[in-house]
């Protein structure tokens, strides 16, 4: 990202301070937004440092614009130190199991006491235990992303075509799960804090998060059901390859476009660029359901028109035409795109930008 476009952002959180004693990817990448808004960040690591350190780029992608130091966190010395960095901070940030703060002497209490504006947040697999009666406690079962994902019933979702279970190769867990929900909680209660002078202990939950988020299969799969009788697998639910309007089509060079054309507007835009006037009416907003059999030969007659055709042809296509379909890019073609022509390789703030 240019530097001027990071100007525009850098001075929102000028005067927070920050202190990271979180590793690897959730924490550190929460902590890089923050950096990028102008909070002071304190990266406190143990003598051998971050993992993530092994990853190379991936550190620096995380920790740029950070005060890094590094203390000894079995030693009283090294606590002694963090605390001080606590005394004059807004935000607190672990990403420990519970319990293991407590047991270095670092519990909220004892924190509070020391600067009661003190916002604490800590990133978690499973959550804190509630004191519920439960048959096992997942607070302290160890996990990363491919486990909260599995238990939050997300990983589910992500089906090929063909019933396979996806691998995905971004850590939502991690990220929207963890860095994003992190950020939104820790801000909201430094505002409160700034006003009431009393901070708080948040626990974020990647799993939990993640559940959450998971807001349209959750819903879309009752509508399916009341349209078909039938609860929708993942790969042919609302908006996950159901509708002849809203899927991807394989091209003749075994590449993808995605067809976002919902709305009844769209699609029959689409229809017009694909020289099918006749499915133009074949639309679940003109009554046709997904069950019926005009729905079915609709997404048959796309899918071979599409497969006739090459990537690049249907680039040309729908460069000019506006009915929200896209070319699937390649990571390697995103980033050579004009579109990201201003943004940094690991843009943590390429999604904001001041318009006035």
């Amino acid at each position: 990202m240019s530097s001027s476009l990071l100007d525009q952002m850098a001075d929102c959180l000028q005067g927070i301070k920050v202190v990271d004693l979180s590793r690897n990817l959730p924490g550190p990448f929460a902590t890089r937004l923050l950096a990028d808004l102008g909070a002071e960040v304190v990266k406190i690591e143990p003598p051998q440092g971050d993992p993530a350190r092994a990853f190379g780029e991936l550190f620096t992608a995380l920790n740029h614009g950070k005060d890094t130091q590094k203390v000894d966190f079995r030693e009283e010395a090294g606590i002694d130190a963090i605390k001080e960095q606590i005394k004059e901070a807004d935000v607190m940030l672990d990403s420990f199991r519970p319990g293991v703060l407590e047991a270095m002497g670092l519990n909220f209490s004892t924190l509070q006491a020391l600067n009661p504006k003190l916002v604490m947040v800590s990133i978690t697999g499973y959550g804190h235990a509630d004191g519920e009666s439960v048959t096992h406690d997942w607070s302290q079962k160890a996990g990363h992303d491919i486990n909260f994902m599995a238990m939050s019933g997300m990983l589910d979702q992500l089906k090929t075509a063909e019933g396979g279970q996806a691998m995905p190769n971004i850590q939502f867990a991690d990220l929207a799960g963890g860095s994003d929900t992190a950020v939104i909680a820790l801000l909201s209660a430094v505002i409160a804090a700034k006003s009431t002078g009393k901070g708080r202990h948040i626990n974020i939950s990647m799993t939990h998060s993640l559940y959450h988020h998971m807001v349209m299969p959750k819903s879309t799969g009752k509508l399916i059901k009341q349209m078909t009788g039938k609860s929708p697998v993942p790969q042919y639910d609302f908006l996950g390859g159901l509708l002849p309007c809203y899927r991807l089509y394989k091209t003749s060079d075994e590449r993808y476009m995605a067809v976002g054309s919902l709305e009844l507007k769209f699609w029959q835009g689409l229809c017009e660029a694909l020289e099918l006037p006749d499915l133009k009416n074949r639309h679940w907003q003109r009554g046709v359901l997904p069950n019926m059999p005009n729905s079915r030969t609709a997404m048959k007659t796309v899918a071979d028109k599409f497969a006739s055709q090459p990537l690049s042809h249907w680039q040309q296509v729908f460069a000019d035409t506006d009915v929200c379909v896209t070319p699937v890019l390649t990571l390697a073609e995103a980033q050579a795109h004009p579109l990201f022509s201003h943004q940094d390789e690991y843009g943590a703030t390429a999604g904001w930008q001041v318009v006035s």
